[in-house]
């Protein structure tokens, strides 16, 4: 069972997803590398949640329940009790790489390791570790909070027990998720790069 959740960098994503991680009654770790980046995921959120409360959307109650779920960190070895990670860190393959393997040092055997890229091959990012069927794309997308759909990437070695597991989560973060094969750009950005293309074109050509 899915009870702490340990999110990998503190960004505008890695604070969205902690966010609703939080509201959903997960435990959450935020980890980064500079206490400046873990304390301005936590004013992000308390800003946002803040924003929530004023507009009546959730109770001052809801809020202070969700900021009390919320820990940050900046050593990685604090993954060593964590159920579930999802990263967010930059898009660098390398970077991911290097990460994933230290998680799986660190991990235990059951946890399963996702990835927020929205466009990395998840295969790649898995040869990284020794446990290729227990990592996993979960592409969020920004803002967080406000947009449902998540799409779930399986790599090669993917279990489909990994794949049941987050579909489940994303379903219990109140996401809508789609399964996507392990292909560059996924499905969302397939479809976006050649709305920008004719967008360009249409510029070009003086259309408008």
């Amino acid at each position: 069972m899915i009870k702490k959740i340990m999110v990998i960098g503190a960004g505008q994503m890695g604070s969205g997803i902690a966010q609703v991680c939080a509201q959903s009654n997960f435990g959450v770790l935020i980890y980064d590398i500079d206490e400046k980046f873990t304390k301005g995921a936590f004013k992000k959120i308390d800003a946002f949640l803040s924003k929530g409360v004023a507009k009546g959307k959730l109770t001052e109650e809801e809020k202070n329940k969700a900021l009390s779920k919320i820990m940050t960190t900046l050593n990685l070895s604090d993954a060593s009790d964590v159920d579930f990670v999802i990263e967010a860190a930059p898009e660098n393959i390398d970077l991911k790489k290097k990460i994933f393997s230290k998680l799986d040092e660190i991990c235990p055997q059951e946890t399963i390791l996702s990835t927020n890229t929205s466009s990395l091959s998840i295969t790649d990012i898995a040869s990284a570790t020794k446990r290729p069927e227990k990592v996993i794309g979960m592409h969020f997308f920004n803002p967080v909070p406000l947009m449902k759909l998540v799409e779930i990437i399986c790599g090669l070695e993917t279990s489909r027990e990994t794949f049941n597991k987050t579909e489940e989560l994303a379903i219990k973060l109140g996401k809508t998720p789609v399964e996507v094969k392990d292909f560059p750009g996924f499905v969302s950005n397939r479809l976006l790069m050649p709305m920008i293309n004719e967008a360009v074109y249409v510029f070009m050509e003086g259309i408008s």
